[in-house]
């Protein structure tokens, strides 16, 4: 017998007044005596202003013998010593559904568009579903981004998780929102962890076009927001995409930035008394992230989230402790270079340090032998690159060397792509042949 919504809605309801009082005010956290919740609960704490009473809402990050410590979601802590705290008696999910298509919401579902407040009856857990490891699968079919370096290259599947890296101000927004119109996914989820403002306002009203729109939803969180509020987003976003998962869709989550999402879980960490560690990242980040990103993947019974994640890194070298961390969770990295940015080359992709772990899975055994045959000459080419640029090599001194300095201004021509412009993956692949040809010619 099915049970109706509204007997569900009644069992998640805690029927017990849970409620404490505030002790201790600091300018990330709160303190209190109570009320007794669970890590991770919602709890509204009572404020005062020049306008009279209200409240806001803080989560549950340390539970103690004798106290819990909140951190605040929304903006600003009016509050005061004694306030009263109170247990949020819903349960821990968050509404979901088709009427979050086309809407811009923050990390607590209301709307930060001008279309009025998201109206949804469907409910997911927000920390997820709990899946088995042998109910995933790897990915199958391939993802077509429309970007033949990716395409050709560094071919992507269907439930794949892959990191785009890069130091700041090298391309990788610009890289994301371009997968995110010409990526072909039944529904696309944009999750914007501590941007500006105005970045928020450019991807989703200027960058992304009507169609795009229209089976997207974004989920921001600026970087004026609280971390707790931050760290929400992004497991709001997971939690909207598990939902069309399981019902057999193909979703496309774009997350920016994993970086910023660590910091918001280290600002938490701190907070609730967890000691720094390498680079003062918290115990939290290293336990939170690796199942973030373990909620992505394509299922055995249906359904797939294939995640796209830049990683913001403190130099161009790409190896501080989140992105070491981010390498050894995902399936793949995309690394941009800054080089190649300055030289207004699109995508800036620095293919030779990059991988696809899917790849030889997803294409034929010839057309993956065309792919490494490229790398090989670029790779060759960036090796003897200083000896090149010293006039110290010698023309004929190594064959392989001479056929990769040869053929790379074409690679170079295949590799640069118009920003906007798409190309399918058919044609890539003929483009791929013919450029690993071994008979002189023009790349496409």
């Amino acid at each position: 017998m099915k049970t109706h919504a509204l007997q569900a809605k009644l069992r998640s309801i805690d029927p017990v007044l849970r409620i404490g009082r505030v002790r201790k005010i600091f300018p990330t956290h709160i303190e209190a005596d109570g009320p007794n919740v669970p890590l991770g609960a919602l709890c509204m704490v009572e404020a005062r202003s020049a306008a009279g009473r209200s409240s806001f809402r803080a989560e549950a990050v340390r539970i103690g013998e004798d106290n819990i410590i909140l951190a605040p979601l929304d903006d600003g802590m009016p509050t005061f010593s004694g306030a009263l705290v109170t247990a949020c008696t819903e349960a821990t999910s968050v509404p979901v559904g088709p009427a979050f298509l086309g809407r811009a919401v923050d990390a607590l579902a209301r709307p930060v568009d001008s279309l009025g407040v998201v109206r949804s009856q469907e409910h997911h857990p927000l920390g997820g579903s709990a899946t088995t490891p042998l109910a995933r699968t790897s990915p199958v079919e391939i993802l077509e981004t429309g970007l033949r370096a990716i395409d050709a290259l560094l071919t992507l599947g269907k439930g794949q998780r892959v990191g785009i890296f890069s130091a700041s101000g090298v391309g990788k927004t610009n890289l994301m929102t371009q997968i995110a119109c010409q990526a072909k996914a039944d529904v696309t989820i944009i999750c914007l962890v501590g941007e500006r403002g105005r970045e928020i306002d450019a991807i989703w009203n200027h960058a992304l076009d009507a169609k795009a729109r229209a089976r997207a939803t974004l989920v921001a969180a600026t970087s004026d927001q609280s971390a707790a509020m931050r760290v929400r987003a992004a497991n709001y976003a997971l939690a909207l995409a598990e939902y069309w998962r399981g019902r057999g869709k193909h979703v496309l989550v774009l997350l920016d930035s994993m970086t910023r999402l660590a910091m918001a879980m280290r600002e938490v960490g701190l907070a609730a008394g967890e000691p720094p560690t390498v680079r003062a990242y918290t115990p939290n980040v290293f336990a939170a992230i690796p199942k973030l990103v373990e909620r992505c993947g394509a299922m055995k019974a249906g359904g797939a989230i294939t995640a796209i994640m830049t990683v913001l890194s403190e130099t161009d070298d790409v190896d501080d402790p989140v992105c070491e961390l981010m390498k050894s969770l995902l399936d793949g990295h995309l690394v941009l270079s800054r080089s190649l940015a300055e030289q207004g080359h699109f995508p800036p992709i620095d293919v030779s340090r990059s991988i696809s772990r899917q790849a030889d899975g997803l294409v034929p055994a010839a057309q993956r032998r065309l792919a490494l045959q490229i790398l090989e000459w670029i790779s060759l080419r960036e090796s003897s690159r200083t000896l090149v640029d010293t006039g110290l090599y010698a023309k004929g001194a190594n064959a392989a060397v001479d056929r990769a300095l040869e053929r790379h201004p074409e690679i170079v021509r295949f590799l640069k792509q118009d920003r906007g412009e798409r190309m399918s993956i058919a044609t890539a692949m003929t483009a791929l042949a013919r450029l690993a040809s071994e008979r002189s010619g023009h790349a496409a």
